[in-house]
């Protein structure tokens, strides 16, 4: 049984473009679970801004590159469901959380090779086969990919190779939930003013001013940019839709 608020389950929530799709669907009247790794006054602030849109949020420590805490979480969760909104499931399930590796193809070592595979894939599969029973028929995933997945650039063959392989599991996801009702789609953000992989797009002229000129709109993204492909894509009337990558990206490299 539901209340008829829908909540959406946020990965790696608590900053970022997780923070601030949190925020975009919380004006369009969706309550969040956020998870985060480490930043707990990250988290905490987050939700007090949900709480000032008129929403309900919380927030639950996740490593999402371990796996054997998965178990915990869906306790964890489940125990905050309850108490927070009197569910035992959630509406929504966006797979975010991620961390990049900024080197080349020659010098990337195994640990950070295994490092990027048990958080963007690893982690992404088994989460979500874990919590797939809280979701309910008609639910939604959307898996968050990158732009680098299509097109390329010197120094993300770890990274990009990883979110290659998020992008054929949300095909199979989708045809395996299909009957489901679950909509299983995939968002590719281009290269982003954010603090991921240090904040180089948003902070180093040079590398922006390139970005822009490859773009067809003329600029790098902001977060607000990913925010609102993602409300729209779960607040519209976009359930017909799976399987799909849809890359927010303002043209780059077309």
């Amino acid at each position: 049984m539901t209340n008829g608020k829908k909540i959406a389950l946020i990965t790696g929530g608590s900053r970022g473009l997780g923070r601030n799709m949190a925020l975009h669907l919380a004006r369009h009247g969706i309550d969040s679970v956020l998870t985060y790794h480490s930043n707990k006054v990250s988290a905490e602030e987050t939700v007090a801004e949900i709480e000032t849109l008129g929403q309900r949020a919380v927030a639950i420590k996740l490593d999402t590159g371990d796996i054997s805490t998965f178990a915990d979480f869906h306790s964890d969760l489940r125990a905050a469901l309850k108490e927070t909104w009197r569910r035992d499931g959630f509406d929504i399930l966006i797979n975010n959380a991620g961390t990049g590796v900024h080197k080349s193809f020659a010098d990337t070592t195994e640990d950070e090779f295994d490092h990027l595979m048990n958080v963007h894939v690893k982690g992404v599969f088994f989460l979500t086969q874990e919590l797939l029973p809280m979701l309910p028929d008609g639910g939604r995933i959307l898996n968050i990919s990158t732009g680098l997945a299509r097109f390329t650039m010197p120094g993300y063959a770890a990274y990009a190779t990883m979110k290659g392989a998020v992008e054929t599991l949300t095909r199979y996801l989708a045809k395996e939930l299909g009957p489901r009702s679950i909509a299983v789609n995939t968002l590719a953000p281009g290269a982003i003013e954010t603090d991921f992989g240090g904040g180089a797009v948003r902070d180093v002229p040079e590398l922006n001013n390139m970005i822009a000129g490859m773009t067809a709109m003329g600029r790098a993204g902001m977060p607000d940019d990913i925010g609102g492909a993602v409300a729209a894509i779960l607040t519209g009337d976009t359930a017909w839709m799976t399987g799909q990558r849809i890359e927010v990206s303002g043209g780059q490299s077309l």
